[in-house]
């Protein structure tokens, strides 16, 4: 496919990529969140909003609107394009779209086990799962006691069993286990896409690499970040690092090494591409954690990828953007109802400049 994917690319793919790079145009532009900021209620925010791409989705008669009602109905909306693009793929995009699933089946797998870890039922934690991730064993998630039960018995037959072979182990699963068992998990997802990306060769492997590539990146540095004053050891912490980014290997041995928070940004400052995530904010701006800014890095690299043609990384794109704008809405709609307006223009902007 890499040698000639510019003629043979839309005879498989053409409609779909044409219908993807339509949905991108009704992301909400700069000038759409600069009139929802200056919403005084939730109401006002769904009379804007139906002027948008989501029209009437907020209007659902008989339930009163609340932030919780917004966030499920932007899912429910992201649900849907992505279950019709899925319905209409072919190979190789088909197996590109279940990649796309796989970290949600990932998210929802630790979230039932750390659930029934609190004694929560399973009807009221199967709610909570995104629905791109759900999976016909999900319900029976909670009932393993160790990572190799969990493997064996239930999700032996699922997409994710390929990435148990380095997380199967006999210690019982407790919290910190859990999240142990969502890195490794990540780990194996992380350098199993950007391997398939990379098979597929052509501006598929050019754009989506590097998108990889920070994610195993991002991964690697709040790894270390969240492990300090925890027990896990250094040489724990490097078995969690996905081997795909850049940092890999030099910046990974240092980061595994690192004490504490000024260690970790002399490691970013030896990589361009991080050193501005961790750069001190210039004073009188506004301050922004260090997840925003891996967030704001994010949504830079996803908009590139419509500048090319004749690739997979847009429907990629597209999903990461759309979650950042669920993400952007929902601030904003908290801020409204708390009356929080002077942090209300703390969101991830995406398209800089678009009107």
């Amino acid at each position: 496919m890499a040698a000639c994917s510019e003629l043979s690319f839309n005879v498989d793919h053409g409609y779909l990529e044409g219908l993807i790079r339509g949905l991108k145009a009704g992301i909400l532009t700069q000038t759409d969140y600069n009139n929802l900021a200056q919403c005084d209620t939730l109401e006002d925010m769904k009379l804007h909003l139906q002027s948008t791409d989501y029209g009437r989705l907020l209007s659902s008669g008989e339930d009163d609107l609340t932030v919780s009602l917004v966030d499920s109905k932007l899912r429910e909306n992201l649900v849907t394009e992505f279950r019709c693009l899925r319905s209409n793929a072919l190979p190789p995009l088909s197996t590109f779209l279940d990649y796309i699933t796989y970290s949600y089946m990932i998210d929802n797998v630790v979230m039932l086990i750390t659930g029934a870890l609190k004694q929560r039922e399973v009807a009221e934690l199967l709610p909570r799962c995104h629905p791109l991730g759900a999976f016909d064993q999900m319900a029976a998630v909670g009932i393993a006691h160790t990572p190799t039960e969990l493997y064996s018995a239930i999700l032996v037959d699922t997409p994710l069993a390929p990435f148990f072979q380095d997380a199967v182990s006999d210690s019982n699963l407790d919290e910190m286990e859990a999240e142990i068992l969502r890195n490794k998990l990540y780990k194996a997802y992380l350098e199993s896409f950007h391997t398939f990306c990379k098979n597929i060769g052509g501006a598929t492997k050019d754009i989506m690499c590097p998108v990889l590539e920070f994610e195993a990146d991002r991964r690697a540095f709040i790894i270390t970040v969240n492990s300090f004053g925890t027990d896990l050891s250094s040489a724990d912490r490097s078995s969690l690092y996905p081997s795909c980014g850049k940092l890999y290997p030099e910046g990974l041995q240092l980061l595994s090494k690192s004490e504490d928070h000024e260690q970790v940004k002399a490691v970013a400052d030896c990589y361009q591409d991080y050193k501005k995530i961790f750069d001190n904010p210039v004073p009188g701006s506004d301050f922004k954690t260090l997840e925003d800014r891996f967030f704001e890095q994010e949504a830079k690299l996803n908009t590139l990828a419509f500048l090319q043609q004749f690739h997979f990384g847009v429907f990629y794109a597209y999903i990461k953007l759309k979650e950042q704008e669920g993400r952007n809405i929902i601030w904003i709609a908290e801020c409204v109802t708390q009356r929080q307006k002077s942090k209300i223009h703390n969101y991830i902007p995406i398209f800089q400049g678009t009107n």
